[in-house]
């Protein structure tokens, strides 16, 4: 499949259509052989397939308009890692770029003809030794039209680890990818980075209108760390978040009510449109009205936020630290694979050196 990122807007926008952000069991591969949890990601597809297509006849008779766009959940084909050394969980938990799961992923896209966006774990070949965690838009043509990796996580290989590599190899707009679709300007956000204000302000800068946030966490009754970057995020962008969120995880020793629940649809007034319970539902549901978000972004006012960001303002707060740094990975110019001690190891460092600047 291709890889197209941030293409020219087609000429037959589509400004009116149904969003789902489909809430579904993620069943874990941990423990498994390459064989049987590539078996299990395949049958996955097979019932999101159903799901998708029944969901898609139920909402056009609800809301009137076809459904564009569907987000699954982070996880949703294998679970995370819990332990596994890197290249274990390259064998059972990751996909290939060119993959027999993509090509199915793809099929479910083109029949339905939707966009399809999600979060795999996934095998690159310009970086054999890692994987990354892959957030996708796979159009209705079937093919993947945006493909953003993690670029902060605790525990799993980011593109920031071989950061210059990564940069010869994608350039800072492969980092960063908004597709320019029929249907708007999509991006993405994977899981915990809808706390860190700068990944979705990177995307908005470069014209992002939809986040898609492919999740897998705590669903609670109060107002979670989240559910209050999912709103500011929207609001402070002036976009949509599109977010979902597993119903449950099974296969794993963990209660598997422990994370589901919550998937929702924010505007970009922070208001909620649709939102799902717990378990197994497409009621996280709700049109997207494009051309009334873009009459808001231009119109001058208070409310504009992104056109009154003073970006001059932050630069020498940002310039010359390092926190995390970058290329932890490379060594001598090779790609080393750490183990998972590794990551606690680095966060201790970082923190002590914050602490020793007097930030912490």
């Amino acid at each position: 499949m291709a890889n197209a990122q941030a293409a020219d807007m087609p000429s037959t926008a589509i400004t009116t259509f149904t969003a789902l952000a489909l809430q579904v069991e993620c069943v874990a591969v941990n423990g498994k052989s390459k064989d049987d949890a590539h078996a299990q990601m395949m049958g996955v597809i097979g019932k999101i397939k159903g799901n998708i297509s029944s969901a898609s006849g139920f909402t056009k008779g609800f809301n009137g308009t076809d459904t564009k766009l569907v987000v699954l959940p982070e996880y949703f084909l294998s679970g995370f890692p819990m332990g596994e050394p890197i290249p274990k969980w390259k064998e059972i938990g990751c996909i290939d770029t060119t993959g027999a799961e993509y090509d199915a992923l793809g099929a479910i896209a083109q029949s339905q003809k939707c966009y399809l966006s999600g979060n795999v774990y996934e095998n690159d070949p310009k970086f054999p030794e890692l994987y990354f965690q892959c957030c996708f838009i796979i159009g209705p043509n079937g093919n993947v039209v945006l493909r953003y990796r993690r670029l902060i996580s605790l525990f799993a290989p980011s593109p920031f680890d071989v950061w210059d590599k990564y940069l010869d190899a994608y350039g800072l707009d492969g980092v960063f990818p908004v597709a320019r679709t029929e249907i708007g300007n999509i991006s993405c956000v994977a899981s915990e980075e809808i706390l860190y204000p700068e990944i979705a302000r990177a995307m908005a800068m470069r014209g992002a209108e939809i986040i898609c946030h492919s999740t897998s966490e705590v669903a609670s009754p109060m107002l979670t760390p989240k559910e209050i970057g999912r709103r500011s995020r929207a609001i402070e962008n002036m976009c949509f978040v599109v977010s979902a969120n597993s119903a449950r995880i099974t296969g794993t020793p963990l209660p598997p009510e422990s994370t589901g629940g919550m998937s929702k649809i924010v505007d970009y007034k922070g208001l909620v449109l649709g939102e799902a319970y717990t378990g197994e539902t497409f009621c996280a549901n709700a049109i997207l009205d494009m051309q009334s978000l873009r009459k808001y972004r231009s119109l001058p006012g208070m409310s504009n936020l992104l056109s009154r960001l003073p970006l001059e303002l932050y630069t020498a707060s940002y310039s010359g630290r390092t926190f995390s740094p970058a290329n932890t990975f490379v060594e001598d110019g090779k790609v080393q694979v750490p183990d998972r001690a590794f990551f606690v190891r680095r966060q201790q460092a970082v923190i002590d050196r914050m602490k020793s600047d007097g930030i912490l």
